[in-house]
């Protein structure tokens, strides 16, 4: 099941892919869905709606009000090659905060403050349910689905200090979208789909999820050892190598630019990206 959020005649509605255009379920958002512990796969399936082509200018992102949203840095061997830092034996986590979403086709801004605005194509996992101490075995009985997220970072600010939370944090930087696609479409964990970023057309990131260091019952269970995971809190995985601030020359995204995020079985996450007036 593929869940879409997306503004319907003036207000936000939730909604399913179906053969022939989206069904609307209604007002109710995901996280209520989620908090209430419904059975995403069997709710979107016995859902009665109208069902509307869905303009593509219209939709938010899946989530618009994460209770956490937890990023994960360095979770690819090659990027972490490509980045100044060593391989860390334990994941780098970072938040980033509801104030950074955006939703697909909606436009990244480039900060008039920088122009070193970057990429990062990533695979995010939305949670149904938490607690803490969560082992391994059963880490992947909370995944509710997986949803694409473009960890869109300002490296001069990212690296002013040692801790990244504000370049990874200005308004407008985290697209995150277009669906939830439920647990049960992908393979246990997400694990073996071809991640890719493309910058106008051009693939610059392109890995296997299978190649991720920690993987997602990994980071579930190592988070909850400190962390008392909840139903709807969001777990973004890390980017391949290909970023622009590995390049040489550096390559940063400029107003105009389109940047595509796709995942195997997932689909395709796509934002311009306009200067900041």
């Amino acid at each position: 099941m593929r869940y879409v959020y997306f503004q319907y005649q003036n207000r936000p509605v939730l909604g399913v892919q179906v053969a022939n255009g989206v069904k609307i379920l209604g007002d109710e958002s995901l996280a209520s869905l989620l908090k209430r512990g419904v059975d995403l796969a069997q709710y979107g399936a016995e859902a009665q709606g109208e069902v509307i082509a869905v303009d593509e200018q219209s939709y938010l992102p899946v989530l618009t009000q994460p209770g956490k949203i937890i990023c994960v840095g360095l979770n690819y061997a090659d990027h972490t090659k490509e980045s100044p830092y060593a391989q860390p034996d334990y994941p780098t986590v970072f938040p980033r905060f509801n104030s950074s979403l955006l939703a697909h086709n909606q436009p990244i801004i480039l900060s008039k403050l920088s122009d070193t605005l970057d990429y990062e194509g990533e695979l995010a996992v939305v949670l149904k349910s938490g607690g803490r101490y969560i082992s391994k075995a059963q880490a992947l009985s909370h995944v509710a689905g997986y949803a694409l997220f473009n960890d869109a970072s300002v490296r001069e600010y990212q690296f002013l200090t040692p801790q990244w939370t504000v370049g990874k944090n200005f308004d407008d930087t985290g697209a995150f979208g277009p669906s939830l696609v439920t647990a049960d479409e992908l393979p246990a964990g997400a694990k073996g789909l071809l991640l890719q970023t493309r910058v106008n057309g051009e693939v610059v990131q392109s890995a296997n999820t299978a190649d991720m260091l920690f993987d997602v019952a990994t980071l579930i269970s190592t988070l909850s050892e400190a962390i008392t995971l909840e139903a709807g809190d969001v777990i973004v995985t890390g980017t391949p190598s290909g970023v622009g601030f590995g390049m040489d020359p550096k390559r940063y995204l400029k107003a105009g630019d389109v940047v595509e995020v796709s995942v195997e079985q997932v689909g395709v996450l796509r934002n311009p990206v306009v200067a900041e007036k």
